[in-house]
């Protein structure tokens, strides 16, 4: 498998004098401040806007000073562009975008950058019209927005942004930032085709195991129920029944009525297990748990999944191949 690639940086750095906006002023940082925390909460459920424009040329010293916003794109990212990008994430571990909250360093980090790059599908929804604004200044672009609109999910007329539980179609997103990396910065093209190349074979036998993996389960168990419907990718792609406590965001909550609908259904069904996320609350599946004891169900809760973040840096679930192998062998563990 793919390794031997430079650690993620930290949230914050200091401002860069190389830097084509120079020293950051106090208004500028103000008026990005008010718009990053005081744009509507658009949540992940919103239409898919237009496509991104071409990113401009980059004309800086290497390395090129780029933002991701959750992990998963910046190991992505990371892997792709080698030494000659240094990645900052604005999410870390157990952070959920959908209710993300810019802080004054995030707004240090991304006047900063030289590129921006983000899921997108209003993954991030409070940041999305920000984002839209940096791109008049500098490449912002919503690297899940270039895969075909025939490829993505709905949901009640909504987008669903989680795209990453698909490996076949997270792997598309990979050739996505490989072009957008060649078009930013020429003279590393061909690097990026080779890094690139290595990462979506490895991204490729990664999906072969994971079927190989979700087939040990026997086919009436294989039902994932979660705290929010992030899994939908997941369930098309491996066979998996999927149901979320929540919608696709978790900006809202789970109404008791809809507790009850899940609990008649899991004992009904007789389903033994279901999970947890790293970066929602437990209370809804605890809810579930309780609800099936008193109708005479023994529910157990699976393990944690990620979701919408990877696990803690430094561990095998904090990068992408690790946490899919995770949630995978979480899975198979409490349903076979």
């Amino acid at each position: 498998m793919f390794d031997g690639r430079p650690s993620r940086t930290s949230v914050s750095r200091p401002p860069s004098s190389r830097n084509t906006m120079g020293a950051l002023s106090a208004m500028g940082v103000s008026i990005l401040i008010g718009l990053l925390l005081l744009v509507p909460m658009l949540g992940c459920t919103a239409q898919k806007p237009p496509a991104p424009e071409t990113p401009k040329t980059f004309a800086g010293t290497i390395p090129i000073e780029i933002t991701s916003t959750v992990g998963m794109l910046s190991d992505l990212v990371l892997a792709i562009a080698g030494e000659r990008g240094k990645i900052t994430t604005l999410m870390g571990p157990g952070t959920d975008p959908h209710l993300y909250k810019a802080s004054p360093g995030d707004v240090a980090t991304l006047l900063e950058s030289d590129l921006i790059l983000f899921v997108g599908l209003h993954l991030e929804g409070r940041m999305a019209d920000a984002f839209e604004r940096l791109g008049e200044d500098r490449p912002s672009i919503a690297v899940g927005e270039r895969i075909p609109e025939t490829e993505l999910l709905h949901a009640d007329g909504s987008v669903d942004p989680h795209l990453w539980f698909d490996v076949r179609l997270w792997s598309r997103v990979a050739a996505s930032v490989r072009e957008i990396l060649i078009e930013f910065d020429p003279p590393g093209a061909e690097g990026y085709r080779a890094r690139a190349t290595q990462l979506i074979a490895d991204l490729g036998a990664l999906d072969a195991e994971v079927r190989a993996e979700i087939a040990k389960i026997p086919a009436e168990k294989r039902v994932l129920i979660t705290a929010h419907d992030a899994f939908r990718y997941f369930g098309r792609a491996y066979g998996i029944e999927v149901i979320g406590v929540q919608g696709l965001s978790t900006e809202s909550e789970a109404a008791v009525h809809r507790i009850n609908e899940l609990v008649g259904l899991i004992v009904t069904r007789k389903i033994p297990a279901v999970f947890v996320e790293s970066t929602i609350s437990r209370k809804n599946i605890e809810a579930l748990v309780e609800g099936c004891r008193a109708r005479g169900h023994t529910l157990q809760v699976g393990g944690e999944l990620y979701s919408d973040a990877m696990g803690p840096a430094g561990t095998a679930s904090g990068t992408y191949m690790g946490m899919v192998r995770h949630n995978v062998a979480t899975l198979v563990n409490a349903l076979k």
